[in-house]
């Protein structure tokens, strides 16, 4: 595994920060295209446009979109590579974003959506996961992390942008932003390599080599010498996800997905109806929420300090126990000062878990021939829940109102620390070969099993 040995002995260096601005910049256009859908709605009611019934379509197309996007990715990506399966979902999701700038009435916005979310969702599973093969074992947390921030800013700056465009020029300046800021993307990532990894397993090893020695190139004009690589031993390579040994990293990574969109649909998407719930009126609520969302930037910065250091099962874990606890004191709060401090804690412990889970730990738990297609299932699960969580939520508060909804994401977040803990293998530090590898023997790679 040359390929692999070459990539995990190299320092950070600018060839690394390229790739994350390049990878980075297409999150960015993604997460600020899916979080704007909260503006436009609005405003499509507000100029009577649409109704709360088109709007409960228009959510749902993006949904199962992404869900199609996010399975059809990782069988592109293992397929035919990262960086053609990179710029096919940029297109589709470009020229989707532009043809709902253009639609004549509701009908057709809903399906331009609905092609839209095919690209958002094949984004995510392919953005993090293509990342983590090219960043150095001891970097890998950090550097997931930081891709993470990037792309929390999209919904900053999708609530921002909102707030000063649609007032004075409609809702249609954001959807050609979206798709404007999806082809110059697109035209950039020209220059984006392939990842040496998948390369070199499909049989390229001269294009594997030609990329590895521009970066090995680039570390000697910066008077860096390089140690030898490190020899791998060789191990199996299943290539079906089938095969047992991806029973475990599958459970684990469909469940964390779970959880992470109960979080995020149960809580985040929520807060304004929980503040107005705490006597807050609604005006003030969104602005508090606004406040709020600086907590995904925050978790993603905490999850750069902390990922490399602690390691993902111990970030898991008691970010997953401390958001639990905080959950239920968000809806028991004495005032609406206390709601809105546990409330930007609650932001930041889940985008913490994101930061962690989805942009580190699961892509990790697949090897090189499987990855895509495994974050790729992971992903799908997750986005499946999120079309069900709502219906979830109005249930539980019909019941119990704000603590019951909130009690049901403490109690996924509890499981997903259990899991963790369970789950006894940790990724932080390793090469991805060295975690494949384990996987294939069974070292430390599967569920307890219980005595008899």
């Amino acid at each position: 595994m040359s390929a692999a040995a070459r990539l995990d002995r190299l320092p950070i260096l600018p060839f690394h920060r390229r790739l994350l601005w390049l990878i980075g910049a297409g999150m960015f256009f993604d997460s600020f295209d899916i979080y704007l859908a909260g503006s436009v709605l609005g405003e499509l009611v507000h100029n009577g446009w649409s109704s709360v019934p088109l709007n409960a379509r228009f959510i749902s197309s993006t949904f199962v979109g992404m869900v199609i996007g996010a399975a059809g990715a990782g069988w592109l990506g293992d397929r035919f590579g990262r960086k053609f399966t990179y710029q096919f979902n940029l297109a589709i999701f470009g020229l989707a974003s532009l043809a709902c700038a253009a639609a004549p009435d509701m009908d057709w916005l809903i399906g331009a959506r609905f092609v839209t979310g095919i690209g958002l969702g094949a984004e995510i599973v392919i953005g993090y996961a293509s990342l983590l093969e090219f960043v150095p074992p001891v970097h890998r947390g950090r550097w997931a992390a930081l891709l993470s921030l990037v792309t929390n800013f999209g919904l900053f700056a999708s609530t921002l942008l909102g707030w000063l465009i649609i007032p004075a020029f409609g809702w249609r300046p954001m959807f050609v932003i979206a798709g404007v800021g999806g082809f110059a993307v697109l035209w950039l990532r020209r220059i984006m390599p392939e990842s040496p990894r998948w390369l070199e397993l499909n049989g390229q090893e001269e294009a594997a080599d030609r990329i590895l020695r521009g970066v090995e190139d680039e570390a000697a004009r910066l008077g860096i010498v390089l140690p030898p690589p490190a020899a791998a031993a060789p191990f199996p390579r299943p290539t079906r996800l089938t095969d047992r040994s991806f029973l475990g990293p599958l459970a684990v990574g469909s469940v964390m997905q779970v959880v992470i969109g109960i979080a995020i649909y149960g809580f985040v998407a929520w807060v304004p109806t929980f503040l107005v719930q705490h006597g807050m009126p609604i005006n003030r609520s969104l602005g508090q929420s606004v406040l709020m969302s600086f907590g995904g930037p925050a978790g993603a910065a905490l999850g750069w300090l902390l990922s490399d250091r602690i390691g993902r099962r111990p970030s898991i874990i008691a970010a997953s126990i401390l958001a639990a606890i905080c959950g239920p004191a968000f809806a028991y709060a004495p005032s609406q000062e206390a709601a809105v401090a546990l409330g930007f804690c609650m932001f930041t412990l889940i985008y913490f878990l994101v930061a962690v889970v989805v942009a580190g730990y699961v892509p990790e738990l697949f090897p090189t021939t499987v990855r895509m297609r495994g974050n790729g299932i992971a992903n799908t699960v997750g986005r499946l829940t999120t079309i069900f969580v709502p219906f979830g939520v109005v249930a539980l508060y019909d019941r119990g109102g704000v603590p019951a909804v909130l009690g049901g994401v403490a109690a996924a977040l509890l499981v997903q620390a259990g899991l963790a803990w369970a789950y006894a293998r940790e990724t932080n530090g390793e090469s991805l070969e060295a975690i494949a590898r384990d996987k294939e023997t069974g070292a430390s790679a599967s569920l307890p099993q219980p005595s008899h």
